[in-house]
């Protein structure tokens, strides 16, 4: 599958999802957020995208060169 046809049945799928929640969902929130159409996709995708970013962060600073354990030769310095 190409990141193309993904995408495409990412969007369906979100999509489908508002629809249903306009449809069949009775918003009885203690919060004014809680109540917006798509809230919790739009959410869950955005702490999603976060982590990913994060984490790819946290590993770039974390990572060791390739050569680390191979006898520290550091002539790539």
């Amino acid at each position: 599958m190409t990141a193309k046809k993904g995408l495409i049945i990412c969007a369906i799928a979100a999509l489908l999802t508002i629809i249903l929640e306009i449809l069949f969902v009775q918003h009885k929130t203690y919060d004014w957020w809680h109540g917006f159409i798509g809230f919790a996709i739009i959410f869950g995708f955005l702490g999603g995208s976060a982590l990913i970013l994060v984490s790819k962060l946290f590993g770039k600073l974390v990572q060791r060169k390739e050569n680390y354990y191979d006898g520290g030769d550091d002539s790539d310095d």
